[in-house]
């Protein structure tokens, strides 16, 4: 699933990249890990500065390099699959997401600023996060951009389109409501699941449009949409 195997035979880890930026939003980004661990995916995390701050003003969960899978426990409510996750501060350019001969299997931003987006767009790289994200592009492997803003000026517009010309998928933090969903977590997961779908992870975590009217009343994910 992850790990491929080397010249010499020995596993290769294979993680997709997930960037935080400092859009609110940040229940998303925590319920897209989620989804990745339980699919059994590896995750490389880069938290930007400002996501941050955004953590701590919607959770009061402060996220500290130094103590940062005890944090991550706290903010996905569980530690369970964190020895899948390898975290890289954002100003680590030495990173392994920061080189094309990194072997990921792509990267997911989310929530998206409109600032990351703009750098990434531009590909000014000025953190791990937009370096990463040109990394992805310029390897031709998947990049899903959750952008969470509204309202979108043109300028944004203007790089979202960009983003879409250079191979990048572009899916604004927008829930459907035919899901059956009425909790925030379940908005938020269906949120968090289509950016799974952009990357073709499997996953169960909102109940899927089978041409049935009314399905929505019976609820949010069923069993027929579990991980298999």
């Amino acid at each position: 699933m992850s790990a491929a195997k080397s010249a010499d035979g020995t596993a290769v880890r294979r993680p997709w990249v997930v960037g935080v930026s400092g859009a609110s939003g940040t229940p998303y980004a925590a319920s897209v890990i989620r989804g990745l661990l339980a699919a059994g995916e590896v995750v490389d995390l880069v938290v930007s500065r400002a996501a941050r701050l955004t953590i701590l003003d919607e959770t009061g969960i402060s996220f500290r390099d130094a103590h940062w899978r005890q944090d991550l426990a706290r903010w996905l409510g569980s530690d369970e699959g964190l020895d899948g996750v390898r975290h890289w501060a954002a100003g680590d350019f030495a990173a392994g997401p920061s080189s094309g001969s990194y072997p990921a299997k792509g990267m997911l931003v989310v929530p998206a600023t409109t600032g990351a987006v703009a750098g990434i767009a531009l590909g000014l790289s000025k953190d791990l996060l937009q370096r990463a994200a040109a990394v992805t592009l310029k390897e031709r492997r998947p990049l899903v951009v959750c952008v969470r803003e509204a309202p979108l000026d043109g300028v944004t517009l203007k790089h979202l389109v960009e983003l879409d010309a250079q191979g990048a998928v572009v899916l604004p933090a927008s829930p459907g409501f035919y899901a059956g969903g009425s909790t925030v977590r379940e908005l938020v997961d269906f949120v968090a699941g289509r950016v799974l779908d952009a990357a073709g992870v499997p996953h169960g975590m909102y109940r899927r449009w089978e041409g049935e009217l009314g399905a929505a009343a019976r609820g949010p994910a069923g069993a027929a949409d579990a991980v298999e």
